[in-house]
């Protein structure tokens, strides 16, 4: 049985990526967190027999094999590092850092260490629907892919929002942070290794007493034929029942597959809506049936040593290009 702790739970990312682990099987070791987040006592209500702990004595346990790391963004390079040191995988939460520099000490902590470094990006592994469009995308039902167009909505919630998320140095910017989401599936689904950022935007546009906080962005890239068009934003209306419209849609040489993942307004009701077009098919697709297996396969790799839950060099573009982009709409390169 593989065995994992957490070490940060300041973001609720948290509870989707233990609970997954412990729907595969996993057992939950332990957590440590500094100080009291807001996170707290959702995380605790959730997991109630799982023990606060030190976070060396966590570490040093022989028996736990992988780490989850929700703490901060700009905390989490640095507990990654010690848990591949410890000898630990590692599972983060997005951004899996924050800066070049941090991704340089990750990647070198990594390489030395021949440990796992993975990101759940839960907007494609925590999505049915996406990996429905994965295997649909494989199949050629809609041919090539040539673009993609990924929109990333969120509910801002201010009023519950920690000081951090509004401080532009401990959360990333909203590129590194959620755009590396769209990233993710940019490069996923066009198989590509790498991409160019053509153009990156950001912007405070609706709060201003908040100055830190980036509320839009947008992000163009292009890779070989591949392109792909992105916006995220904290705009989500207080009317949506869901924290945010989340919309993909791919496009391929011989038809196209619409994702709203997690709201079909004014449609059907429920999750996962996959809207499929090509040369014989044009349906709507009840997706939510279809599986997460980005956790079943992280296990596996942590047993075997591979790769199959996501790339390891998959993970380093993902991020440094979500990096990048942040630099290019700040004008620091």
């Amino acid at each position: 049985m593989i065995r994992f702790a957490a070490l940060g739970i300041d973001h609720r990312h948290i509870f989707g990526m233990a609970a997954n682990l412990l729907a595969e099987g996993a057992d939950f070791a332990g957590y440590w967190t500094d100080g009291t987040p807001e996170t707290l006592a959702g995380f605790t209500k959730r997991f109630p027999n799982v023990s606060r702990c030190d976070k060396a004595a966590l570490l040093a346990d022989p028996d736990i094999d992988l780490i989850l790391i929700s703490a901060v963004p700009a905390d989490r390079a640095d507990l990654a590092i010690a848990a591949m040191r410890s000898g630990k995988d590692v599972m983060s939460d997005k951004p899996g850092c924050t800066t070049l520099a941090q991704l340089d000490a990750i990647r070198a902590a990594q390489e030395e260490t021949g440990r796992i470094w993975s990101i759940d990006f839960s907007e494609r592994f925590e999505v049915p629907a996406m990996t429905r469009a994965a295997e649909l995308v494989a199949e050629g039902a809609i041919g090539r892919v040539v673009q993609t167009t990924g929109l990333g909505p969120h509910r801002l919630n201010a009023a519950t929002r920690p000081d951090w998320f509004f401080d532009r140095a401990r959360y990333g910017g909203i590129l590194t942070d959620i755009g590396s989401h769209q990233i993710d599936q940019f490069l996923f689904l066009t198989g590509s290794t790498d991409a160019t950022v053509l153009r990156a935007y950001v912007a405070n546009y609706a709060n201003p007493i908040h100055p830190g906080l980036q509320d839009f962005g947008e992000i163009v890239l292009q890779s070989g034929d591949a392109h792909g068009y992105i916006r995220v934003d904290w705009y989500t209306p207080d009317a949506l029942p869901t924290w945010g419209d989340g919309r993909l849609t791919i496009l391929g040489t011989e038809g196209y597959i619409e994702l709203r993942k997690y709201i079909d307004v004014g449609g059907t009701k429920g999750t996962d809506h996959l809207i499929l077009v090509n040369g014989a098919r044009c349906e709507k697709v009840d997706a939510s049936d279809a599986g997460l297996p980005y956790f079943a396969r992280l296990i596996d790799d942590i047993r075997n040593r591979t790769e199959t839950a996501m790339p390891q060099a998959h993970t380093y573009k993902a991020m440094e290009l979500a990096i990048r982009a942040q630099m290019l709409a700040e004008g620091t390169t």
